[in-house]
């Protein structure tokens, strides 16, 4: 890739295989991609690094054939090996993991990166330059984050909202239902785990969130 590609952040997958409870994790991918996935995250925290490379390298023909890149959940080295420099893996980092101006010193100029904040503050501290994007939550509570903060609202993400213009993907607790709130605060899009990753049907699930998010971007270009 000469450039990172424009993210659409419509239904972004994020899964782990103790996330996938009835399909195995490729299945849940292929299924959640057909369904109109938009960006896909592997978050798999206690992998050894090799394992973790294998799982990836699993999913990458896929993502590839979508045309999306695979978004790595905090393990930059991996990142790198995964091919970070020439665009075809992404990296996700939170708060609490090396800084994002370094990440993106590691993965260069072509690799998505993206931050997790939960307040303005964290949104006005990132680099934004560095930035193709920003997590926001947990908008509502979540059980699959041991350690996530209490929840924000769509309340929060209006407040980082107002004070950037990277692009938003609300994270946490989000149902079909609670989708289009959380596109109305701001967001472009919605971050979603157990909703898909565990569903019986995570082809239906998924075209069920993208319906919601365009609606309500729909309904917020007519106002």
């Amino acid at each position: 890739m000469s450039a990172r590609p424009t993210l659409d952040l419509s239904v972004y997958l994020v899964l782990g295989r103790k996330d996938c409870r009835r399909h195995g994790l490729e299945e849940v991918a292929a299924r959640a991609l057909a369904g109109g996935a938009t960006l896909v995250q592997l978050r798999e925290k206690d992998l050894s690094a090799e394992d973790y490379l294998d799982l990836a390298r699993s999913l990458l023909p896929l993502l590839e054939r979508a045309g999306i890149p695979l978004i790595v959940n905090d393990r930059v080295e991996e990142a790198v090996a995964l091919g970070a420099i020439d665009g075809r893996v992404g990296v996700h980092v939170g708060q609490d993991d090396q800084p994002a101006a370094e990440v993106r010193r590691r993965i260069g100029p072509r690799a998505v990166l993206g931050l997790s904040v939960r307040r303005p503050e964290d949104a006005l501290a990132a680099p934004a330059e560095a930035l193709d994007h920003l997590g926001v939550g947990p908008v509502y509570t979540t059980t699959t984050k041991a350690d996530a903060a209490a929840p924000i609202g769509p309340e929060g993400v209006a407040a980082v909202r107002a004070v950037t213009a990277l692009p938003l993907v609300g994270i946490g607790g989000i149902t079909v239902e609670r989708a289009p709130e959380v596109v109305a605060a701001g967001a472009q899009g919605v971050a979603v785990v157990s909703a898909i990753a565990g569903s019986e049907d995570p082809e239906a699930a998924t075209a069920a969130f993208a319906r919601a998010v365009r609606g309500a971007r729909n309904q917020a270009s007519q106002t």
